[in-house]
């Protein structure tokens, strides 16, 4: 008599963990696309670095005092936005040319963090530090 009712039940739990199990699989593939991903960005930026060094080295440019350069400016912006943070509210039109300015900055054409290669303030005329869409 109650027999049917947890037959039901344990086909329904059978199925969801069939769904659970499916779905498991599938981000298990997804997390390995994505680590396929990182390495496969981390060569290109290993290799963009090199070549960034070698340019650099050809046109007598001292890569460590442009990351050093770069990081003061990035540390004084940082400073400047907590301060006009916590003095009250600014401007929004300053603090969004500031992040803009901020992005464009700090970030490269193939999307990595600009930190560790020159600003395009460094090369007048390279472009890049632009596009992070590329």
């Amino acid at each position: 008599m109650g027999f049917g009712g947890t037959t039901q039940k344990l086909q329904k739990v059978a199925s969801m963990a069939e769904d659970v199990y499916a779905k498991l699989n599938e981000l298990r593939d997804q997390i390995q696309a994505m680590r396929e991903t990182v390495e496969r960005v981390d060569r290109r930026t290993a290799e963009n670095r090199a070549l960034l060094e070698a340019i650099a080295a050809e046109e007598d440019v001292d890569v460590d005092s442009v990351l050093t350069e770069t990081a003061i400016e990035e540390a004084e912006d940082v400073d400047s936005t907590t301060e006009e943070s916590s003095n009250g509210a600014e401007s929004t039109d300053d603090t969004t040319s500031e992040t803009t300015t901020d992005t464009s900055t700090s970030t490269t054409s193939d999307g990595t963090d600009a930190t560790d290669q020159p600003s395009s303030d460094q090369h007048a005329g390279d472009d890049t530090t632009t596009n992070p869409s590329d």
